[in-house]
């Protein structure tokens, strides 16, 4: 039999309407609104398109939604300082900085200059340092999503033998200190790791986040698995346009697999409503108000 699908869209949209009566509850309580503002420097058009999406969604769930847009050639102290002024604007509670940024920036300061109540994407150093020591932290959005989706399939992530492929500051070390918190037995792997295959094979659940197409096979995985594939990869298609497949070989790995996410509709859709999610939590933290648990069904 093959793997139960995890519709991450489904999973996403159940996410985003629970946050969707706590950002009107919040309103009519608290006269809080959350407000995110996303900030984009340059035109990469994929890049476009995910602002867009995040904007528009922002607006569905009730929330203030503040859009800036600098051209390329604006230069790193222009951006730091439109960081500054969202920093003290008390009706922007998150700030995104679409990454990657064109050439010239340096990535790494611009996160940095972000207020850490306010780091909706969770990269901030000092969020990061909560995290690793079991502390409230915002969180990266894409494996605080992973969490939500395997939670949609195991009721307790406690003892179970889980595997991270990537060790990144945005997916993978976050996921891995997520699991920890959740009482899993956490391997982290990556391109030097030996013998990468017999590895995976003792996961009850993978996650992929490696950036490889199709580099997860069939005979990687502990028949009955979690596997959870962040995988965005693009290749170009018979009809000249670019599809998107996973880090993980779908058609193989879901023979084998107990349950696995799809790409696309499986991890993406819920980076999205994670990062909801964290801008409603900082807005509470902000305000001394309570915040939302896991606003979700995996509870």
């Amino acid at each position: 039999m093959s793997a139960t699908l995890i519709d991450g869209k489904a999973i996403a949209a159940d996410l985003r309407g629970n946050i969707a009566r706590r950002v009107a509850d919040l309103s009519e309580r608290h006269g809080l609104v959350p407000g995110l503002a996303v900030v984009l420097v340059g035109n990469h058009p994929a890049s476009e398109s995910y602002v867009r999406s995040k904007s528009n969604l922002a607006h569905v769930a009730g929330m203030r939604s503040f859009d800036h847009r600098l051209p390329a050639s604006a230069g790193q102290a222009e951006l730091m300082s439109l960081i500054a002024r969202l920093n003290d604007d008390p009706a922007v509670h998150g700030i995104l900085v679409q990454l990657p940024l064109p050439d010239g920036y340096d990535p790494d300061a611009v996160i940095n200059a972000i207020d850490p109540r306010k780091d909706v994407d969770g990269l901030h150093p000092f969020n990061s340092g909560l995290l690793a020591n079991g502390l409230p932290a915002l969180v990266a959005c894409t494996p605080l999503g992973c969490m939500i989706l395997a939670k949609s399939v195991h009721a307790s992530l406690a003892g179970l033998e889980a595997v991270v492929i990537g060790r990144s500051k945005l997916v993978g070390k976050p996921a891995a200190q997520l699991l920890l918190a959740e009482n899993a037995t956490v391997t982290m792997a990556h391109s030097k790791t030996r013998d990468l295959a017999a590895v995976c094979r003792r996961a009850d659940l993978l996650v992929a986040a490696i950036g490889r197409p199709g580099m997860v096979r069939g005979d990687w995985i502990k028949p009955g698995a979690t596997v959870i594939d962040v995988g965005i990869n693009r290749l170009p298609a018979e009809d000249g346009k670019n599809r998107i497949v996973g880090d993980v070989a779908f058609a193989e790995v879901r023979d084998v697999a107990g349950a696995i996410t799809p790409v696309p509709g499986g991890v993406g859709p819920m980076t999205i409503a994670c990062l909801l999610l964290n801008t409603v939590t900082a807005a509470c933290r902000i305000a001394g108000v309570p915040e939302p648990q896991c606003m979700s069904s995996a509870g």
